[in-house]
């Protein structure tokens, strides 16, 4: 009995040497935006840009923000294969040939802001 305290005892000790050891990390503050503004586009409603200039544009914050209070989705159009390799978190993938080729088939909903991204 007195044998088992010992080695408990001691386990204990050591867990909190190691914890003070190892570095420690100061929590990082959420960032919560103060407006989320969805972007407005000058390509004329119902057709899709014709050129990379008429996509319209999101800073990372904004995504980020959007995302986190479920206004936005995010897609990543590029490869199934590039996408399996590395992704936004939480992204969805659904290559740019979906999109293309099958726009009425993606799953989306047409609702909900969609933000894509291909890099």
């Amino acid at each position: 009995m007195n044998r088992m305290i010992v080695i408990l005892s001691t386990s204990l000790l050591l867990m909190l040497a190691c914890n003070t050891l190892l570095p420690q990390s100061t929590p990082t503050p959420a960032r919560i935006p103060t407006t989320i503004t969805e972007p407005t586009s000058s390509v004329p409603v119902g057709n899709l840009p014709q050129a990379e200039a008429d996509v319209p544009r999101v800073s990372v914050d904004e995504a980020f923000g959007a995302i986190q209070t479920g206004a936005a989705v995010i897609v990543d159009v590029r490869s199934a294969e590039s996408f399996a390799e590395t992704h936004v978190a939480g992204a969805i993938s659904i290559p740019l040939t979906e999109f293309e080729n099958n726009i009425g088939n993606v799953g989306l909903d047409k609702n909900q802001w969609i933000i894509t991204y291909c890099t």
